[in-house]
């Protein structure tokens, strides 16, 4: 007999009556099941049963808790517990059990002549349980009319990664991610559906567990005498260990839902939650190491030598040595990486904790980033009904970065790492003692820029959510979500006196900064999800929050006494208080605070599972829009049909044939706070006060309208899945400084902000498609790739507006653009004078063309390529991701290899040497077309073996050890370290696109380690 019924009976009771003041019905009910228990041994007797157990795993053996077995026909059936395994008395003539789970593919099992099984389940994407975060709530997949990329850990990239972004690169189509630094930590690019950032970074809006992100990093900047340092990635505190989805939001009608700060995108990131079950703890150990993937070729000591007499330079350049300076500020760096999560609980309450620590040194010396993290989420239930809960998350971060002296901008000195690739290969890199061999002039050792400058920053971050819930109905939720996202960072610099930078020589320089942000956000949503008739589904949404933006630091910097700090074994950061009073700087920000409050609402209507309908509208209220102009409306409107439903189709090999449109206006208010208002500051060194905004009470959003059209396909019992979307996004309403026309500011340049005329149009197609070759029990091949294709133009700006950034650095380069925003062009379009060769027999340059539009650097086409094979226990998974159509503008070969350098006394490109012209020295150091490279690539991102060792022992469960290879491989024709490179050559702040510029280098990394359970 089924011994479960009764435990099933009594949580349907207790649910239905309450334990006191039982209704007449259910007292009968009582007595009923009274009687069925006296004649419990009776009926056992007269329907003989056996025993049969088991255990569920999924593909990698791991065990699945909380899975469905039951007899078909019957009512006989269980659950699994927390490692998968099962014991269910069955009747004796049973000869097969069903085996289910939310997610995965429902599987029957023989049981005939057997008294113990193993299934192991398949992940089912087409399991119309699955659901999609879409943004305040979820939606199964089946009911989307948006254009969502929705990607879970079998989806994601595998590997040592800082920041969860990484995840995602070339896994989903419409996303670009660019890793803007080889430093371990430094921040990444991401663009979605191509770019439209007039100003501001055009990054899309991150939201971790319901809460919208500040999109900054709590890390101090800095800019010393070599220039600024690059960013770092405001996803570092998370560990993408605990990362169970990212959902990217790319149309409007997706993304209409975040209404003023959607315009470029949304993703949103889902951390991993506790299941139902026995206590179990996951373990993940590696470790590894990397190396530089790619070297850019200067000239080694003899071919130095040889082009020394080849181009007439003075001979005394050789020094008579023979060294590699880059290799010598490079090293092969070691990786750890532990990850440990507990969880387990029952439906009543369900609890993860994990903690993680990762050790990742820099492949440049004296560099890495280490990170502690300890993440804990709880949902619980409460009251006989459940119907009352809490959802409890606390994400906890430090990391702690040692950064080189690798800056966005460094002058004719350059930084490290243009220092390395230009330092002499024939002279002196140490002193007889070891000790870093320090040079006159303005020619800098890059060995000793290394030993002689140090910068550490730390950022601590804690984001705390509690999220209580009531359900009134089963289709009738009320919930409130109340957070907190806390981070201060600290950074502490000091460059030794020792190094012969001419600002510091002798005296030494340090900086202790300090950053705090704060976000607070409350959010409030009624939800009602039912089943209205058989044919008609309302999944409806209304909601009102607040949030509030704080950002504070201070900085304090100083040079050293007349004799310099001195050598006293402590970081110049220790005793700033010895520092030359006259030259100590103080300085501190606080912005005007940044409230946002927003009502919205969504509708998602099926009707018989054939016909969608998704309409939402949001209004926002921001402080930081000027004050007529402080609400903005932001509407979207979808459908879908899927044809496959309908009755008159009955095309047996296709599964799904679903057509989607939709149309929505988001906005963009990534700007400085306060800039709508007149703002006045406090002026460095005089105390007084200057105006430094004008107010403008027009300002409001920036405005983003897109159209979207798209098709789902599955075919072959969904072995072929094709997904097409065809997108028209229009930008306009551009956020822009210094409009020409406004007045200055009384007695003073300030600048205005306001919305100026121009229109940014991205259009284009998606692709993504799925292939399943084989999928049997011992045997699996499958295949996924995107594509997307995209095209950006500017109209609409005043006929003799034309906007420059792109600057250029180095010696000769000082305040040269090369990038323009005007009509006709591209966003961010090249300008450049045409190159038009050497002379071959003076080595001077033929005369430049005229300067013109040169070059789009923004992809035209992203492409992405995954495969996984599997054999038994082994599987093999490979990427590679590509980016074509774009350009590149190689400033490192402009300002720092070109060849009049090896005059004086510094190394040049091999490739300048090898040209087959012998170019004059004199030449100037021009901007011209010379520079502009091809961006294409396609890298071998990852590729991932694994073999499933399945349980050991009894303490270890679904144990599986792994080799991991990262950035294997890129195929380009680019001369720079990396083609993937985005350094950020802002102008003011107007944002750049394409330029390389001494970045640090890309890493090739492998990773080896193994997970099991206990």
């Amino acid at each position: 007999m089924d011994n479960n019924w009764y435990k099933r009976y009594t949580l349907a009771e207790q649910s239905s009556a309450g334990l006191s003041g039982r209704s007449i019905p259910a007292l009968v009910k009582a007595l009923v099941f009274t009687s069925l228990c006296a004649l419990s041994p009776i009926l056992s007797q007269a329907q003989a049963t056996r025993s049969v157990s088991g255990r569920v795993v999924d593909a990698t053996s791991n065990g699945l808790p909380g899975v469905t077995v039951v007899v078909p026909g019957t009512s006989v059936g269980t659950s699994t517990s927390g490692d998968g395994s099962f014991t269910l008395q069955v009747p004796t003539d049973a000869t097969t059990l069903t085996v289910s789970f939310v997610g995965f593919a429902s599987q029957q099992v023989s049981i005939t002549g057997k008294s113990t099984v193993q299934v192991t389940l398949r992940e089912d994407a087409q399991a119309l349980g699955d659901v999609v975060v879409v943004g305040y709530g979820t939606a199964r997949k089946q009911d989307l009319t948006g254009a969502v990329s929705s990607l879970s850990p079998k989806d994601f990239n595998k590997g040592t990664f800082t920041s969860p972004d990484q995840l995602i690169q070339g896994r989903a189509s419409g996303v670009q991610v660019t890793q803007n630094s080889g430093q371990p930590g430094g921040a990444a690019t991401i663009r979605i559906r191509g770019n439209s950032a007039v100003t501001g970074t055009g990054q899309p809006l991150y939201v971790i567990d319901g809460v919208p992100l500040d999109g900054r990093s709590a890390r101090p900047g800095l800019n010393t005498a070599l220039g600024g340092s690059p960013d770092s990635n405001p996803l570092n505190f998370l560990n993408p260990a605990d990362i169970e989805s990212i959902d990217v939001l790319k149309d409007a009608s997706a993304t209409a839902i975040y209404g003023s700060r959607a315009a470029y995108g949304v993703v949103i990131i889902t951390t991993k939650r506790g299941k139902s079950g026995e206590p179990r703890l996951d373990v993940g150990v590696s470790g590894g190491f990397s190396q530089i993937m790619r070297k850019i070729d200067v000239l080694d000591a003899d071919q130095y030598r040889q082009a020394l007499r080849y181009y007439d330079a003075p001979t005394t350049n050789d020094k008579g040595l023979n060294n590699d300076p880059l290799d010598a500020i490079l090293r092969t760096a070691a990786l750890q990486n532990y990850n440990v999560a507990l969880s387990g609980g029952s439906d009543n309450g369900r609890y993860r904790l994990s903690l993680g620590y990762l050790d990742q040194k820099g492949i440049v010396r004296k560099t890495g980033f280490k990170k502690y993290t300890a993440s804990l989420s709880t949902n619980l239930k409460f009251l006989e009904s459940k119907r009352l809960g809490a959802d409890v998350n606390l994400t906890t971060s430090q990391f702690r970065e040692q950064l080189a002296p690798i800056t966005n901008n460094g002058d004719f000195r350059g930084s490290l790492i243009g220092q390395a690739l230009q330092y002499n290969p024939t002279d002196t890199l140490y002193n007889s003692d070891g000790s870093p061999f320090v040079r006159r002039g303005t020619i800098i050792n890059p060995v000793a820029q290394l030993e002689y400058y140090n910068d550490n920053s730390r950022v601590t971050t804690a984001l705390a959510s509690i999220s209580p819930y009531y359900k009134f109905t089963d289709w009738l939720e009320y919930r409130a979500l109340i957070s907190a996202n806390y981070s201060t960072g600290v950074r502490r610099t000091s460059i030794d006196q020792r190094l012969n930078i001419e600002d510091y020589v002798g005296r030494g320089f340090a900086l202790i900064g300090n950053n705090e942000l704060l976000t607070q956000q409350m959010t409030h949503t009624l939800s009602f999800n039912r089943q209205v008739s058989p044919d008609f589904n309302v999944n409806a949404l209304l909601g009102y929050e607040y949030q509030k933006f704080a950002n504070s630091g201070s900085t304090i910097n100083a040079l050293g006494p007349a004799g310099g700090f001195g050598t006293y074994g402590l970081d110049y950061t220790n005793y700033l208080q010895y520092s030359n009073p006259s030259a100590r700087n103080i300085s501190s920000f606080v912005d005007p605070v940044t409230e946002l409050q927003s009502y919205f609402g969504r509708a998602i209507v099926n009707y018989k599972n054939r016909y969608l309908l998704t309409a939402t509208l949001r209004a926002d209220g921001s402080t930081k829009f000027g004050a007529n102009n402080r609400y903005g409306y932001f509407p979207s409107l979808s459908a879908a049909w899927d044809i496959s439903q309908e009755s008159f189709f009955a095309v047996e090999a296709i599964n799904q044939l679903k057509a989607r449109v939709g149309y929505g206006r988001t906005g963009n208010q990534e700007f400085p706070a306060g800039s709508a208002q007149g703002q006045f500051a406090f002026l460095s060194n005089s105390g007084g006060l200057g105006q430094i905004t004008n107010a403008n009470p027009d300002l409001k959003w920036q405005a983003d309208e897109q159209y979207n059209a798209g098709l789902d396909f599955a075919l072959f019992n969904n072995r072929l899945t094709l997904t097409a979307d065809y997108f028209y996004k229009r930008t306009t309403d551009l956020l822009y400084p210094n409009i020409p026309g406004y007045p200055a500011a009384p007695g003073g340049s300030s600048v205005i902000w306001a919305n100026l005329d121009g229109i940014i149009v991205n259009k284009g197609v998606e692709l993504l498609a799925g292939i399943t070759a084989f999928d049997t029990q011992r045997f699996g091949l499958s295949f996924a790739a995107n594509a997307t294709f995209v095209k950006n133009e500017v109209s609409g700006l005043p006929a003799t507006l034309v906007i420059q950034t792109g600057t250029l650095s180095g010696q000769g380069l000082s305040g040269v653009t090369i990038e323009t925003i005007q009509n006709g062009s591209p966003l961010n379009g090249f300008y450049l004078p045409t190159y038009n060769g050497i002379n071959a027999s003076t080595g001077l340059y033929n005369e430049f063309g005229a300067a013109g539009y040169a070059g789009n650097p923004n992809p035209t086409t992203l492409a992405g390529l995954s495969t996984t094979a599997r054999f038994a226990k082994l599987s093999l998974t490979a990427n590679l991701n590509g980016v074509f159509g774009n350009k590149i503008y190689n400033n490192t070969f402009n300002s720092v290899l070109n060849v009049s350098q090896i005059r004086a006394g510094r190394n040049i490109a091999l490739a300048e040497y090898e040209s087959g012209t012998r170019e004059s020295l004199a030449n100037a150091v021009t901007p011209s077309t010379r520079y502009l490279e091809n961006g294409n690539f396609v890298r071998l991102s990852n590729v991932t073996l694994s073999y499933a060792l399945g349980d050991l022992g009894k303490a270890f469960k679904g144990a599986s050890v792994y080799a991991i290879g990262q950035n294997l491989f890129v195929i380009t024709k680019y001369r720079g370290f990396d083609p993937e490179v985005n350094t950020n050559k802002a102008f003011g702040v107007v944002p750049s696109a394409g330029i390389d510029y001494t970045g640090y280098p890309t890493a090739r990394t492998f990773t080896f380690g193994v997970n099991f359970s206990l």
